[in-house]
This record gives structure tokens, C-alpha cells and sequence, in this order.
């Protein structure tokens, strides 16, 4: 029955009426196409949830200043998240090469952030003042750890199980189905939770995500790995030596590194946008909750037409990315020099939105890259390498606010603009990997 179910929700969202191509992964395993498909993307729609109810720049922020965190340990957050889970990831690849079936590095990774979670709830039931932030702190870093222990995992486990013709459209449902969940809950906060702040409902948003984890966990765990080679596995030095002669030996690959360094400008814009619209609006409630309902609108409706388009061509991807970013970005400096015009919050709400858009474009583009540009007896080494690189430049960008203090925001703004004008123009130096390429 569950075979017969998975089938016909891969042909389904797929619509694949061919018989099926298995571009890249064994044989073998050819026959559980449509169960891996249907867990991954179930697996994603859980998790992507669980990351959009405790997310580092949003709701954990706010929980964090009801406890009275200072804004020193608020902005160290994002840096935490990222540094936290990128910056390892290079020191454990070799040791996760050694094993032939790699799921249960990202099954286990899940239940240690579930239990992450799940600590963290229950501190914020049971006690009181700044040791909670410290408390959430703490887990946060294990948490991140977790998660980029997983992340290794990840990306070879899907080169393993999932054919290269369908990998972005898998993960775009996985962004479209836990965006979908996220904007129902981002409903939920505003106009049925929108009266009540206390410990209870912070500890359930804690709880919810453990859950959420602990069920994605589950289904990751279920999905169909072929044994896989196992020689090649380095310790941490030698990783590390692996992953500089890489970036030294490849100008493809540093190219595609330093390209994805220049699309993190459109994450790291946001915090800017709500620093604009905390100006329009008092009610910092009801501006966390159409936070979360544009960017969960923008996921949702962009993810499959991205998931498409990163399939035929994840450079191009990268490109549309940019460009959307952009046009939020010439509209938030258009709104920030006509505020006299007396423009609201709701006219605002636009450029969350597109830099959504364009920023589950930029992700899936970069991942799609990846998984296709890696070598399968190296994906491990590659996805490390490139998630440290990433983790340096994020330690690099926590400093990028310092021209705001110095020239103003609009300077800022002009700032990531340039950055993501120059990665449009080194995009066209990679080598193209796509079906339509």
C-alpha cells in the first residue's frame, strides 16, 4: 500500500508519465525512486517546519528579548546558527566516508536537535530571567552542530537515492510543503495567539519543533540506501589539506564557492529590511507574524517554478535569484528616500517578500549545483568544504554591519547590491551541469 501511495505521489508531482530515468544513482535502487522521493520529501516538509517556528532571525529572537536578552547575544544568533553548523562540517566528511550507508548521520543529527529543543522547552517552563538565554544559547550551538553533521549526510545520501533529473524538484517540494505549514502557522500566532506572551507558549513552540525533528528523524531513517564506497576516508588533518588542495586545484569549484559567498547577501539582508519597517510599526507582534506569513508565502509560491528551473539549470538559477533580490532592493531604497510620502507597513511588506523569493531561489540553486557538480566518491569532501567556506564568510559577514553605523543604511543596502551584482557576473565562469545546460 505505502509503495503503491509514494508511487503515485512522485508520478503526481513529478508528472512523470515515462519510465524512469535514474541518472547517477545505482541501479539498484532504481525501484525505490518513488518511496525516497515521497520520505524526502515528507522528511523536509517536517523539518523545514520545525526551522520555521524557532528560526534564529525571527521567532528565537523574540523569545530571546522577552527574556531579557541584551542585543549583543540577540545579534549573535545568526552568526551562531551558520558558523555553528557550517564550520565543522569539513572536520567530520572523512569520518562519515568511512561508513557505506550514511542516512543515519542525518536521522541521528535530527534527534539530537529534537532533544535540543526539547531541553530548551523545558527551561523556558520551568525557569525564569537571563540564565534562560543563556540556556537557548547553548543548545542553539549544539543544535548547529547537529544540523551540519547532517548536512554532510544529506546531499550524498540524495546523490545516492534520488535521479538527477528530479533532485530539484524533490527539494523545492520540500521548501513548498513546509512553507505551506509554516504560513498556517504564522496565521495561527497572529490572529489566534496575537493576545497571549508568556512561558507557555514559548515552551510550546519548543516543544512543537522537538516533535517535529523527532518525526523527521523518523521518516529520514526509513528511506532505501544502497551501500556505498567507503574508501578515501580522511581524518580531520587530512580533510583539511584534501579540501585546500580543492580549492586550489579547481577554479570551477572556487569560482562556485565564492559565487555562493556573494548570494548569502540575500539572507543577511533582511535583518536591514526589519530595521526599515520596525521605523513604520510599534506593534512588534504583529510584525514578527507578517514576517512570517510573506516569507512563507514567497516559499511556497516560488519553490516549485524554482524547482524546475534548477533542474534544466542551477546556474541561471543563481542568476534569477540575484536579479529578484535586487529588484527588492532598488525598491527598499525607492521606499527608505520617499518615506515622506507617507508610505505604511503594508506597503513595505513587498520586499520581505521578494527577497523570499529570491533567497529559496538562491538556496536551491546552490544545492542543486552541488550535488550535481560533486563527484559521487567526493560528494562528502565537496558539500564540507563548501559549507566551512560558507561558515568563514559568515564569521566575515557578522561584521558587514559596520557600514550601516558608519554611512547609514542606505549605504548597506547599496553595499549587498554590488555584492550580488558581482555574483550575477561570476556565475557565468561556472561550468554549467544542468539537464538543459
Amino acid at each position: 500500500m505505502m509503495a503503491k501511495l509514494s508511487a503515485e505521489f512522485y508520478d503526481f508531482l513529478t508528472e512523470e508519465d515515462e519510465p524512469r530515468a535514474c541518472s547517477a544513482i545505482p541501479d539498484e535502487a532504481c525501484t525505490n525512486v518513488p518511496k525516497n522521493f515521497t520520505l524526502n520529501v515528507l522528511n523536509g516538509t517536517a523539518s523545514k517546519l520545525a526551522e520555521k517556528i524557532i528560526s534564529p532571525n525571527l521567532t528565537l529572537a523574540w523569545i530571546m528579548h522577552f527574556f531579557g536578552a541584551s542585543s549583543a547575544i540577540i545579534g549573535a544568533l545568526v552568526p551562531i546558527k551558520d558558523a555553528g553548523s557550517l564550520l565543522p562540517q569539513l572536520f567530520v566528511s572523512g569520518r562519515i566516508r568511512s561508513f557505506a550507508i550514511r542516512k543515519y548521520f542525518w536521522a541521528v543529527s535530527a534527534l539530537v536537535q529534537a532533544v535540543c529543543w526539547l531541553a530548551a522547552a523545558i527551561a523556558i517552563y520551568l525557569l525564569s530571567g537571563p540564565i534562560v538565554t543563556y540556556i537557548i544559547l547553548a543548545l542553539l550551538a549544539l543544535f548547529s552542530i547537529a544540523s551540519g553533521v547532517a548536512s554532510v549526510s544529506y546531499k550524498d545520501v540524495i546523490g545516492k537515492t534520488v535521479p538527477k533529473e528530479v533532485r530539484g524538484q524533490m527539494l523545492s517540494y520540500r521548501s513548498t510543503f513546509g512553507g505551506l505549514l509554516g504560513l498556517i502557522a504564522g496565521v495561527l500566532l497572529i490572529f489566534v495567539l496575537k493576545d497571549v506572551a508568556d512561558k507557555s507558549l514559548y515552551a510550546g513552540l519548543f516543544l512543537v519543533a522537538s516533535v517535529l525533528w523527532f518525526i523527521a528523524s523518523t521518516l529520514f531513517f526509513m528511506i532505501e540506501e544502497k551501500a556505498g564506497a567507503t574508501s578515501g576516508g580522511r581524518s580531520p588533518v587530512g580533510e583539511l589539506k584534501e579540501g585546500l588542495k580543492l580549492i586550489k586545484t579547481e577554479s570551477n569549484f572556487r569560482n562556485f564557492l565564492i559565487t555562493r559567498g556573494l548570494l548569502m547577501s540575500i539572507p543577511l539582508l533582511q535583518p536591514f529590511y526589519v530595521i526599515i519597517a520596525k521605523d513604520i510599526t510599534d506593534s512588534s507582534w504583529n510584525l514578527l507574524g507578517y514576517l512570517i506569513i510573506a516569507n512563507g508565502l514567497a516559499q511556497v509560491l516560488s519553490s516549485p517554478l524554482w524547482g524546475r528551473i534548477a533542474d534544466r539549470s542551477s546556474v541561471s538559477l543563481m542568476r534569477i535569484s540575484s536579479v529578484v533580490a535586487i529588484i527588492g532592493l532598488l525598491y527598499a531604497l525607492t521606499f527608505y528616500y520617499f518615506e515622506d510620502w507617507g508610505l505604511g507597513f503594508y506597503a513595505f511588506l513587498p520586499i520581505i517578500f521578494i527577497n523570499g523569493i529570491a533567497y529559496s531561489g538562491a538556496r536551491l540553486s546552490r544545492k542543486t549545483y552541488l550535488v550535481n557538480y560533486a563527484p559521487e566518491e567526493d560528494r562528502p569532501t565537496y558539500v564540507s568544504v563548501a559549507n566551512t567556506a560558507i561558515g568563514v564568510f559568515t564569521l566575515v559577514a557578522a561584521t558587514f554591519g559596520v557600514v550601516a553605523e558608519l554611512f547609514g543604511l542606505p549605504a548597506q543596502l547599496i553595499f549587498f547590491l554590488i555584492l550580488l551584482l558581482a555574483a550575477i557576473l561570476l556565475s557565468f565562469s561556472l561550468k554549467k551541469v544542468g539537464n538543459a545546460d
